[in-house]
């Protein structure tokens, strides 16, 4: 078995918290007291050219809230978007003691301003070599062609990769295409699969 070279990491559930998710969308709807179904619709409806950088963060919130007037200025609603993005602090701890180890990057989706706030907010330059990000390549997981486009990006074979993700769903796309992947479910259960799988913390 080849050794690992590059870990590749999720962001949102692992890193930090999760950027635009329900429980995000849920705190809004409460703040700003948005009807929850009908955003949820539009929501749906946008999402994945809002996470594959087709449209901007300002023309998301056109279509799915500010085609009518509200009580709240987009504005406003743009910092409490960014107010919600939180660090692992444990997991972000494991990933600055690999960086010198390894080469690190990041398979994430998410939206690009909001990507670029969490990037430098957070410092994640600091820890990662490359970021495919959705918003960057126009792919989303759980899509194969996002986990074969980092491998052509770094030059190395599945064998040599990792992958870390908080959901099953994407852990089980980077393996079928031969990665070595992690389910995270906390810090001290990584730390152990990494080991498992040869990586010295």
């Amino acid at each position: 078995m080849l050794d690992i070279r590059v870990l590749f990491w999720d962001v949102g559930g692992v890193l930090l918290t999760n950027a635009w998710d329900h429980d995000e969308r849920n705190l809004a709807t409460d703040r700003f007291h948005l009807e929850k179904d009908e955003f949820e619709s539009r929501h749906k409806a946008y999402v994945q050219s809002f996470e594959e950088g087709c449209i901007s963060l300002d023309e998301y919130l056109q279509r799915t809230l500010f085609g009518q007037p509200r009580a709240f200025s987009p504005e406003e609603f743009k910092q409490f978007m960014f107010s919600l993005s939180k660090p692992r602090s444990d997991v972000l701890e494991i990933a600055r003691n690999l960086r010198e180890k390894y080469l690190m990057g990041t398979i994430n989706n998410e939206s690009r301003e909001l990507n670029q706030y969490r990037i430098e907010t957070f410092g994640l330059a600091e820890y990662f070599d490359v970021f495919v990000t959705s918003c960057f390549v126009g792919l989303r997981k759980p899509d194969e062609r996002i986990y074969r486009l980092a491998l052509d990006l770094t030059h190395k074979s599945p064998e040599e990769c990792c992958f870390i993700d908080d959901r099953s769903v994407n852990v089980d796309a980077a393996a079928r295409i031969g990665m070595r992947a992690i389910l995270l479910n906390s810090a001290e259960q990584l730390k152990g699969s990494l080991a498992t799988n040869g990586v010295e913390i």
